[in-house]
Parts: structure tokens; sequence; C-alpha cells
């Protein structure tokens, strides 16, 4: 389908069974902030068709209060009226980076994940039409820029690596694609997808 991997849909989650909360990092997040009710996010993983696939990623302005000048997928937080993960997503990546819904195509999910600032985020994988016109909201978004799939499904590109925080080790990964690097909880997912396509 539009040059995906065949292994990818049956890796994802079905549109009609979303994943739910807690993340599957749920148990490090307890012991680095406590099991306070995490808030409702999406993220859209999104693939822009093509010969080669390639997954489309933001920097984010250096000015913004928390993740400032991280890699980061479009999204954010859900809103009261968003009717799912799916329609944070699209909303969240048209304010971030004009994405025009009718351009995307949601494929189904990845698991929930948790992050250090309290929420517990749904990943929407998705393809995103070839020609769509992708621009960053300034007081948001940095730059967008492309990966190609088929270099983050390369185990050779995957970089291990632990850390300490707040006095606990962390196992963590990372990529360097382009001279951006692409770290934390956007690494983490991505770790997911390879999990479930069975290539970390």
């Amino acid at each position: 389908m539009d040059g995906l991997p065949r292994e990818l849909l049956p890796a994802l989650l079905p549109l009609s069974s979303p994943p739910t909360a807690p993340g599957w990092n749920h148990a490090d997040m307890t012991e680095l902030i406590g099991d306070t009710p995490r808030r409702p996010a999406a993220v859209l993983v999104g693939l822009r068709e093509g010969v080669q696939p390639r997954l489309v990623l933001t920097v984010r302005n250096d000015q913004l209060p928390s993740h400032a000048g991280q890699v980061a997928f479009p999204g954010g937080g859900s809103d009261p009226q968003d009717v799912d993960a799916v329609a944070t997503a699209l909303r969240e990546s048209e304010e971030e980076i004009g994405l025009k819904p009718e351009l995307v195509t949601p494929l189904g999910y990845l698991d929930c994940f948790e992050t250090i600032s309290g929420y517990c985020i749904t990943p929407v994988v998705a393809r995103i039409d070839a020609n769509a016109a992708l621009y960053p909201a300034p007081a948001e978004v940095a730059e967008v820029f492309e990966v190609p799939l088929d270099f983050l499904l390369d185990r050779a590109n995957l970089r291990r690596y632990s850390m300490e925080f707040r006095g606990h080790r962390r196992d963590m990964v990372e990529f360097l694609h382009g001279g951006h690097r692409i770290w934390g909880a956007t690494a983490a997912m991505l770790l997911n997808l390879l999990r479930r396509m069975g290539r970390d």
C-alpha cells in the first residue's frame, strides 16, 4: 500500500479498538512522577505517501514552556470537543503544521505512552497525501521535516544509551538523521512501532 511495509498494518491496533490507559511504560513513569491521573493527549505518526514513505516530524519552538526545541510528532492535549484520539491528532496537526484533515487517512494506533510531563499519549498512525503542503505555526513549531521510514526501520540506526533522571537510571533510545536528534518520548513511541513490527 503506497510503499508502506507489508508488516505495518498488521502491527497496528485497529481504529475500531483504540488503546486505553495506562501506557506501556506506566511502571517507569509511576516510579518517576507518581501515580496521579495522566492527562489524555494524541499525536499523529504521519507517513507521507510515496515510493519511499517519509515520517513527518516537527521541531518545537525554543520558547515553549515544556520540551522546547525537541523533535516531536504533531499533537497535543485532548480538548473537550474532541470525540476521540484521531480528532485530537488531526486538530493539533492542522494547528501546528497546517495539515488539512481531508489529506490524512488514519490507519491504526500504537500503544499508549506516558510522559514525564504527565500526559498519556495515544499515537495515531496515518497516511498523509503526497501533495499535502506542510508549514510550521511559528508560535509552536520551529521546523517541519521528514525522515524516510526505511531509515527508522533499520536496526543499525537505533542508538541505545542510559541517563540519570531524578536519581533513577533510564534506558533510552534515539535516532540521528540530517542534523536532527530524535529522542525522548518521540523515539520511545517509534521503538514501540519497531517492536510491534518485529524490527527492534
